[in-house]
């Protein structure tokens, strides 16, 4: 990579903590790897438009998980566990997060000592400070402090709280969380309100929102904003259309889309998000709204069932995607348009090839770049139904074709440089065409053939192998 493509500002906990895979990139170089590894995924099903940026890409979090732990010597280090570890790294301030957050949780480390609150230690199941988690809203200003703890009971925990405020008098709401289990989950079950109203309020889209300990909602604001007004632009809603937010959490994006629908149904499986979605739509005054606690798909089957129709789906599933029973049940419910907005490329790519076969034609796709510095790309796309009497199925089988679909994905050379770029390994292309031949992919040219009969050829090393499947693999090809 070329010198005016780094920054030579790099973060110092880069390599530790594992949190920010372009860390010491430059931003327009970030936005590039991104926008290409969309266009590579979803290239052959729908256009991906230039992905849109952030301003000022830097300290964007709002929302901040920090890990406590002791260390051997005694020292009290906080911060995010290294990948794949139980191991926490000792973050001072954190270039991601919000700045308001770093500061509280140093000063929640330096009190510690003081209050005598050990932290908890996951091998011996003793001590009570886990985790601390902050939340800030980004227009109201409002700041969380989320304890999660071992124990219902913090002691003096008027005074700690006194404390911490006099340190930071920004703080609206202390809860105390109890986890109390032998679990990797960060937050209990049971909150414990110790300062202020338990929760925070933030405007998005023009909408104010009640965020809970537990509640979703997307940790870059700003991004936030215009990723939804890119939704709601693809929707293209004129007043009349009934409309479902299936996955709706506290029901940001359909109180901001109520406004522009005639009627607007939130479906939702977590309880808790519900009763915020419910608080949201008052708060609001969003009157055409309803909020369900059900699971969206076998309610929206079940509208199907009873004949009724919808004209819009908006879906923001999980970031493993949504499941091929879903987008059944979206088409059987055969809205007009989907919106589905996704933290995935590849689960998307996946749902929208499904989605074909549904018989929905993928419009339109839009990256935004919500986590900067980090691989993570959120993407919104717009499906239309397609009409029976202009659409024809057509089946081919492979052998009617002389080159298949899976050889036209990659050259070899673009095989070569992936592999290069992410395992550091230099793969010929016989060995790629040996791969290739095991996973029952057709050569056109045969790299196999030796040069003379009694030429033996090298074969593919097991780590070489590993490496070029995983190649076709990210180019589609098996």
């Amino acid at each position: 990579m070329e010198n005016k493509e780094r920054n030579s500002d790099v973060c110092v906990y880069a390599k530790k903590c594992g949190g920010c895979q372009y860390q010491g990139m430059s931003y327009e170089r970030q936005l590039k790897k991104k926008h290409k590894r969309v266009k590579e995924l979803l290239g052959d099903i729908v256009k991906a438009e230039k992905i849109i940026g952030m301003e000022n890409p830097c300290h964007y979090r709002n929302k901040v998980n920090a890990a406590f732990q002791r260390t051997k010597k005694g020292k009290i280090i906080s911060g995010i566990y290294k990948e794949g570890t139980h191991e926490v790294v000792d973050i001072l301030e954190c270039r991601i997060e919000d700045v308001r957050a770093d500061a509280i949780i140093r000063d929640i480390k330096g009190l510690l000592p003081s209050f005598k609150i050990k932290v908890y230690d996951e091998d011996s199941g003793y001590g009570l400070l886990r985790h601390v988690m902050v939340r800030t809203g980004h227009v109201s200003g409002e700041v969380m402090v989320v304890l999660v703890l071992a124990s219902p009971v913090l002691p003096s925990k008027n005074n700690f709280v006194k404390a911490l405020r006099k340190l930071h008098p920004e703080i609206t709401t202390v809860i105390l969380n109890v986890n109390d289990r032998r679990t990797s989950m960060v937050l209990g079950s049971r909150n414990i309100t110790l300062y202020g109203r338990g929760y925070i309020e933030d405007t998005l889209c023009g909408k104010v929102f009640r965020i809970s300990p537990s509640s979703f909602y997307q940790v870059n604001s700003v991004q936030t904003e215009t990723l939804y007004k890119k939704a709601l632009e693809y929707a293209a809603l004129t007043g009349k259309e009934r409309v479902i937010d299936a996955y709706c959490g506290i029901g940001t994006i359909g109180i901001a889309a109520a406004e522009r629908a005639k009627e607007v149904i939130g479906v939702e499986l977590n309880a808790s998000a519900v009763r915020d979605a419910v608080i949201n739509a008052k708060r609001n005054r969003t009157k055409n709204i309803i909020f369900y606690n059900r699971d969206a798909g076998e309610f929206m089957n079940e509208l199907a069932e009873t004949g009724e129709r919808t004209d819009v789906v908006f879906m923001d599933p999980p970031r493993t995607g949504s499941t091929e029973a879903f987008i059944d049940d979206v088409a059987h419910l055969a809205p007009k348009r989907v919106v589905y907005i996704s933290c995935n490329p590849q689960t998307l790519t996946r749902d929208l090839r499904y989605f074909q076969k549904k018989g929905y034609r993928p419009v339109k796709c839009q990256p935004v770049d919500m986590f900067p510095f980090t691989d993570d790309i959120e993407t919104v796309c717009l499906l239309s139904k397609l009409h029976t009497d202009q659409h024809i199925e057509v089946e081919l089988q492979m052998d009617e074709l002389d080159l298949t679909a899976a050889e036209s994905k990659a050259t070899y050379e673009e095989i070569k440089d992936y592999v290069l770029e992410h395992t550091g390994l230099k793969v010929s292309s016989l060995y790629i065409a040996q791969v290739k031949e095991k996973c029952g992919i057709i050569e056109r040219v045969n790299y196999n053939l030796p040069k003379s009969e009694n030429s033996r050829q090298p074969k593919c090393p097991a780590e070489k192998e590993a490496a070029i499947r995983e190649a076709l693999e990210h180019f589609r090809m098996i």
